[in-house]
């Protein structure tokens, strides 16, 4: 077997990137040499304490605001529940009424399910067939008693970019509280927040090259949000727990690093992404790309092979030692065909044969290569196995 075919081929950064090595280095000091407390007052516990907030100042360039609007989470997970909840407990005598899409991630969405059978009510908006919300649709629905409207920056399994600054003038205009979910854009594309219009972002490190477990919110001056986390009173008491100071210097580092290769990155993988949708959709019959043509996240590929399972054809690549995905990471072994798929108005038996490439910054012309010569024959052997598939 060539060195070629033995090498990993790793295509799902979407679901998790690997660590940069500066990064690593800049966690490390923080794990063995200046180990302290940063809410002490001697010499070490102040070394920690200054890389907590120097990681809160790069965050806070990379999403153009302020350092003491950026907060400290575990990750995108607990970034969304606290956005959703927040507003929602701290704004119930005003309205009980929340807007999101159908697509959300499900740290939205089973939050917005929570909070529906406590008395809340919410509007799903529908998506076109690329996944996109109109932002007219919003603006329908909008109530006297709607307290929030949250609609991701761009979908993580097709990668569609949604119109969040159109939307937050509709939430603008409307008086409304505006949070977008920005896991997958950070760090990818541009994510100015005044540009964008929001009142609350929320993101995830290990997305773009930092370590997994840590991740930001930011929530603009002057918003009432209730604290999601109740103890001590670390992140400007609005969020208590000792801070991950390792966890929360490598976020740092992996800001600074987006301001200086984002858009340098982003065009390279455009380039890649065209080349290996292109090369799918010439090479193998009855495929569908998914997601907006042009207004979609820089390296990420979303088919449907029509007759096979994804799942089936994951396995094969992963034979051959490359990663894809089947589906968004975080619901990878449901049954289930894409809740987002499903919302785009595809069949369930279309919906079940999804693969998401999602490509990274140290993916190769080669790399993609070597994905066309291998992936037609493995789709051309499952289909001839296949009971429902016909040419």
């Amino acid at each position: 077997m060539s060195a070629m075919r033995t090498q990993l081929i790793y295509l799902d950064h979407a679901a998790t990137t690997p660590m940069d090595a500066h990064v690593h280095r800049e966690m490390g000091q923080f794990c063995c040499l200046f180990f302290g407390n940063p809410a002490t007052l001697y010499s070490l516990g102040r070394r920690s304490h200054e890389a907590v907030e120097t990681a809160r100042s790069r965050v806070a360039e990379l999403l153009g605001c302020s350092p003491d609007e950026v907060y400290f989470t575990c990750g995108g997970t607990e970034s969304d529940n606290w956005a959703v909840q927040g507003v929602a407990f701290s704004h119930m005598k005003k309205g009980k009424h929340i807007l999101t899409s159908a697509i959300e991630h499900h740290a939205v969405l089973d939050t917005c399910k929570f909070l529906e059978t406590i008395g809340f009510e919410v509007t799903y908006v529908p998506v076109d067939r690329h996944a996109m919300i109109d932002p007219d649709d919003v603006r329908k629905a909008l109530r006297k008693d709607t307290i929030l409207i949250s609609i991701m920056h761009a979908n993580n399994e097709v990668g569609t970019i949604e119109p969040v600054a159109e939307i937050g003038a509709v939430a603008r205009e409307a008086g409304v509280l505006f949070h977008t979910d920005a896991v997958q854009t950070v760090g990818k594309i541009a994510t100015k927040v005044d540009e964008l219009g929001v009142d609350m972002l929320s993101l995830s490190a290990h997305k773009f090259y930092g370590p997994k477990g840590v991740g930001a919110m930011y929530i603009r001056k002057g918003t009432r949000i209730q604290r999601f986390m109740h103890g001590g009173g670390q992140e400007h008491n609005k969020r208590a727990g000792t801070h991950n100071v390792s966890g929360i210097a490598g976020l740092g580092a992996a800001a600074d690093l987006a301001l200086k290769y984002r858009d340098e990155d982003a065009e390279r993988l455009r380039k890649l992404a065209k080349k290996l949708n292109d090369g799918l959709v010439e090479t193998i019959p009855n495929v569908r790309s998914n997601g907006h043509p042009t207004k979609r996240l820089p390296g990420l590929v979303h088919v449907c092979v029509e007759g096979i399972e994804g799942e089936a054809m994951l396995l094969c690549l992963d034979a051959e030692n490359i990663c894809v995905s089947s589906g968004s990471a975080c619901t990878t072994g449901a049954l289930d065909p894409s809740h987002v798929l499903l919302a785009m108005g595809m069949p369930a038996e279309v919906a079940h044969g999804s693969v998401r490439f999602s490509l990274g910054r140290h993916n190769t012309e080669e790399q993609i290569d070597r994905v066309l010569e291998v992936f037609p024959p493995i789709v051309e052997k499952l289909r001839a196995m296949s009971p429902v598939y016909k040419k």
